[in-house]
């Protein structure tokens, strides 16, 4: 197959992320509004491009005021940074459909590399004819790498928010015309 244009599908795609509270467990998220552009052929993705776009507006962690804290100056600060930004600069495979995808992440107006597992999960057609791919990934991120580094000291000692942020991606892709 030859190299070709995937635009991901939102309605089969999900980005959740999660985050220490307290030192004692964890706090889960998600983005609903993203896009993402896959150039690959899915018989060789090391010569893949990726290039993701999140709307950080889109956040829901089940609880409205905690999402506007997150979408205020102390976290996210949306009024000056309302996308969250990713574009490969290398994949490379490490075994039977799983791969490292390295890129740039922009992020709180800090652009740093980062390195995502993806697993290739599979390509078909669906009942109307529509060429799909599937991928899944995960990776992990210091916010405080990206300048996020509001915290809040606890009385027992140690930290409110945790300081690393577990990412996990679902993507279903639909080739383009």
């Amino acid at each position: 197959m030859a190299k070709t244009t995937w635009a991901v599908d939102p309605t089969h795609s999900g980005i959740d992320f999660s985050v220490k509270h307290m030192m004692i467990a964890n706090v889960k998220g998600s983005f609903h509004s993203f896009e993402a552009t896959i150039d690959a052929d899915p018989q060789d993705l090391t010569s893949a491009s990726v290039e993701f776009t999140i709307d950080v507006s889109s956040i829901d962690t089940r609880n409205k005021d905690r999402d506007a804290h997150l979408l205020s100056a102390d976290f996210f600060d949306t009024e000056k940074y309302p996308k969250i930004g990713f574009k490969s600069t290398g994949i490379s495979a490490k075994g039977d459909g799983e791969y490292d995808v390295t890129g740039d992440l922009s992020l709180h107006g800090v652009t740093r590399p980062e390195t995502f597992q993806v697993t290739f999960e599979g390509a078909g057609k669906d009942p109307w004819g529509n060429e799909k791919v599937g991928f899944s990934g995960k990776g992990k991120i210091k916010r405080s790498d990206f300048g996020l580094s509001y915290n809040a000291v606890l009385e027992a000692g140690g930290v409110l928010i945790g300081d690393e942020i577990k990412i996990s991606l679902e993507i279903e892709g639909v080739k383009q015309a």
